[in-house]
């Protein structure tokens, strides 16, 4: 299979599993990939979800350019392509438990697409990170160009956009379109395994309202906060607090 789930410690690892093309995602993958969100959001032992490659080399070269000239053609295939790629993707900005990119290797075009979907985005050495569709005369998907925006801001998604230039881990690093540059992101993965699940969906919840637009207090969000004094990880954090020992979180 060119995408699988595997469940390790309370992760669930969704691994891109199609080196021989360097990670390209096809129509099929694009489709399989919500089936794989809805069994890792309902999987009551999955705390955090990473996307990464299954064999450490490209993280995504983007889509699977062949398939794409087999039926450029073809506006219903087209259609359906660009309707599954935008499921995809709001599903995974939406999901209800952190989601962490770890990026070895080319994360290019749409494989750049679904780490901007996720809630944070690691990279080796290694990565390099570029949007290419200036490069084949294509245009990124509104969604898509909106994530980039939220990250590194108009002028460098500008730069990235009209250019099609590949970066560096480093240059990501500095102009936000990733959160660390490591060697491995268990520290991070231990960070979220270490915190409030609840606080982390709801925070999650929180973020993506403001990146949607909200900039007042609603009844929902209002709730939101006064609902979890009542709550048993605001028992569980408070006490360890208070005993200072770690906190020992459900999920």
């Amino acid at each position: 299979m060119s995408l699988r789930l595997e469940l390790d410690r309370n992760v669930a690892h969704l691994l891109i599993d199609r080196a021989d093309k360097r990670n390209a995602f096809n129509m099929a993958m694009w489709q399989a990939m919500p089936g794989l969100l809805d069994q890792a959001e309902n999987n009551p032992d999955a705390r955090v979800l990473v996307l990464r490659s299954a064999d450490g080399g490209a993280f995504c070269a983007g889509a699977d350019i062949k398939e794409l000239l087999a039926n450029k053609d073809d506006a219903a295939w087209r259609a359906a392509n660009q309707a599954a790629i935008n499921t995809v993707q709001h599903k995974l900005a939406r999901l209800n438990m952190p989601t962490l990119a770890w990026v070895e290797g080319d994360c290019i075009g749409g494989g750049c697409g679904l780490a901007l979907a996720c809630d944070m985005r690691l990279a080796n050495g290694s990565a390099r990170f570029g949007i290419t569709p200036a490069k084949l005369g294509l245009v990124y998907p509104l969604h898509d160009v909106k994530l980039l925006i939220d990250l590194v801001g108009a002028g460098q998604a500008r730069r990235m956009l009209y250019t099609g230039e590949l970066i560096d881990a480093e240059e990501a690093l500095r102009i936000g379109l990733i959160e660390q540059v490591v060697d491995n992101p268990e520290g991070q993965i231990d960070a979220l395994l270490s915190a409030s699940p609840h606080s982390i969906r709801e925070s999650k919840r929180m973020i993506r309202f403001v990146l949607d637009g909200q900039s007042d207090e609603s009844e929902e969000t209002a709730e939101m906060f006064a609902r979890a004094f009542t709550l048993p990880d605001f028992a569980e954090g408070t006490q360890a607090f208070v005993e200072k020992r770690g906190a020992k979180f459900g999920k």
